[in-house]
């Protein structure tokens, strides 16, 4: 059968050779730019390369790539390019598999001599250190790729370069100059750019900030080398007080998404400063976030809280500035989703962990000043931690919290139409007061119960009027009076149970459904025949993914809220995991 010679669906040798020749070697800012910008596109392109290649001998690549061997020459000799661990590791992949171990004839022996001398030698020629004195910057990553050229290839057909017998005389290894040739190269930079932090008002203050932009640059395709850390810490730490941004536009995107991506580690000061000073990077760390934990399946909320930490968002977000964005996001994201049960649980989890990343902190700034759009007195109250109160008085606490909603919803002084859904976005950061609000209906012993069911209808429903509300808050009172009639009950059948409901809450998505459910969910979880037939109330309650997410993270939260000290019942917990390991079993995703 004929060999296919066709090229493999993305591979344009055109366009990538023309941008090699007007690459050249990276020697101005311009050409420097357009090949960081370009970095992540070709190093998908040398991979597929590789790919053709991996299978294939030299003489068989040429026949079927014409231009490759120009190609990736040309390539070995752009600064910024061989800079790129990822690139330069994939050239390296390339250059070996059009490496002869047995050369047949005279083309492929004269192809391994230029693959392990004339490719090395491009690396250490003395061209690339002409010009502007900051490609000396370039220069230890240079020496770096050599390095591991020489240490895939056998130097004993073409010789020894003059830097491997300079080296030889030092009596140290390669690996080890190399590295040193690095360290001491950013330790110089680190210790240029902190001396030179201040007084920056003549024009000697603009050339520092060229130089310091041209830094920036140069340092794209080398961001997920460890050695450059204290480099990309003291760039991303570094102010000159100008209108414009010193850095990098493609530098910051860059270092933004290695750390998403978990390819680099960088302290505290460096990520808020960061965030700080490039907006984008911000907002596309946290969308990242909200999709990471929107796309986990039957993730428990300890291990979507780890995900939230692990983001660094929370520990940022203590700056008020960050917050806010962030903040804003998730509102954005509620908005964007129609209260979606899944998002409400997820600004609770970062609520929760940004919460304690402040009080571990000790930040000077009080935490009631972050949410500065209700009134203190209501974010303090929800601030309150239900583990550090006795039980018995969460009904006095939820009735304080309630009568403060109110006064910000229902007062007629009030003209502004955002108050309302500011307050409820208040009461979503701080959901598990609704939680104890529906168990409490359930298990408190007092008869008025009026508070909790507005504090319940409000959440459900937020935009309804206030008869609206009211309607609301009497159908859900004749539920709670009839499931309190079987609380006690050990005994119970489905039908019991579904009458005493009333019409089917399966597949509704308005606020009284969905105050319904969480109230049939808190009777199951706490009553004494609930667990008899949990299991098949829960089966008939999760018809629709809606349906099934709600009650998920429902049942979730409260078994997350019962491992507080002081807050124990092993046997709601063992239930409450038992009926979530059954809807992520069933058929439909949650």
């Amino acid at each position: 059968m004929a060999q296919d010679t066709k090229e493999p669906p993305g591979l344009n040798f055109d366009f990538w050779m023309a941008k090699a020749v007007e690459w050249g070697q990276a020697g101005s800012l311009e050409s420097q730019q357009d090949v960081c910008l370009h970095l992540p596109k070709l190093k998908e392109f040398l991979l597929q390369v590789h790919e053709a290649l991996k299978h294939t001998n030299f003489t068989a690549a040429i026949k079927r790539f014409p231009l490759i061997g120009q190609l990736l020459g040309r390539l070995c000799w752009n600064t910024v390019v061989v800079a790129s661990d990822e690139s330069q590791r994939s050239l390296i992949w390339c250059l070996c598999c059009l490496y002869s171990s047995e050369p047949q004839n005279p083309v492929e022996r004269k192809a391994n001599t230029w693959i392990k001398s004339g490719i090395i030698n491009t690396f250490t020629s003395s061209n690339l250190l002409s010009g502007e004195h900051i490609s000396n910057f370039v220069y230890p990553c240079l020496q770096n790729s050599q390095n591991l050229l020489c240490h895939l290839f056998s130097f004993s057909e073409a010789g020894s370069s003059e830097d491997s017998s300079f080296i030889q005389r030092l009596g140290c290894t390669p690996g080890y100059y190399y590295l040193e040739l690095l360290n001491n190269m950013v330790s110089s930079l680190v210790a240029e750019l902190g001396g030179n932090s201040l007084n920056r008002r003549n024009t000697q203050g603009r050339i520092m900030a060229d130089r310091v932009k041209s830094i920036s640059v140069l340092c794209v395709p080398l961001i997920t080398m460890t050695d450059v850390s204290p480099l990309l810490e003291v760039l991303l730490t570094y102010h000159d007080y100008a209108l414009d941004e010193t850095l990098s536009v493609h530098f910051l995107e860059a270092v933004n998404d290695a750390f998403i991506q978990k390819k680099i580690v960088l302290p505290e000061s460096a990520i808020i400063g960061l965030w700080l000073r490039h907006l984008p990077s911000l907002e596309k760390a946290t969308l990242h976030l909200i999709e990471s934990l929107l796309s986990t399946k039957g993730a428990s909320l300890d291990e979507m809280e780890r995900i939230v930490e692990d983001s660094f968002l929370p520990q940022a977000a203590c700056h008020p500035s960050i917050f806010g964005v962030v903040d804003d996001i998730f509102k954005n994201a509620l908005l964007g989703t129609d209260g979606s049960s899944k998002v409400l649980t997820i600004i609770r989890l970062f609520t929760r962990s940004f919460v304690q990343s402040h009080q571990k902190n000790k930040h000077k700034i009080q935490l009631k000043s972050f949410f500065r759009h209700s009134q203190s007195s209501l974010v303090v109250a929800l601030l309150q931690n239900p583990s550090d109160l006795p039980s018995a008085i969460w009904y006095q606490h939820l009735k304080c919290i309630t009568d403060m909603l109110k006064m910000e919803v229902e007062d007629t002084d009030i003209k502004s139409p955002t108050c309302g859904f500011d307050a409820w976005f208040l009461l979503v950061h701080f959901g598990h007061w609704v939680d104890i609000a529906a168990e409490s209906l359930l298990l408190s012993n007092t008869d008025t119960t009026d508070d909790l069911l507005w504090l319940l209808a409000f959440y459900y429903d937020p935009c309804n009027m206030c008869h609206q509300r009211t309607q609301t808050m009497m159908e859900a009172r004749t539920v709670a009076d009839r499931l309190l009639l079987m609380f006690g009950r050990i005994k119970l059948s489905l039908a019991e149970l579904q009458d005493a409901v009333g019409p089917s809450t399966a597949s509704g998505h308005s606020g009284r459904d969905q105050l319904i459910r969480h109230l049939l969910v808190m009777f199951l979880m706490f009553s004494s025949g609930g667990a008899t037939i949990a299991k098949e109330c829960i089966t008939q309650m999760t018809q629709t993914d809606a349906a099934a997410s709600e009650v998920s993270n429902i049942l979730a939260q409260t078994a997350h809220r019962l491992h507080i000290p002081g807050l124990k019942n092993e046997r709601t917990m063992e239930l409450a995991h038992k009926l979530l390991r059954e809807i992520h079993s069933g058929t439909k995703a949650v």
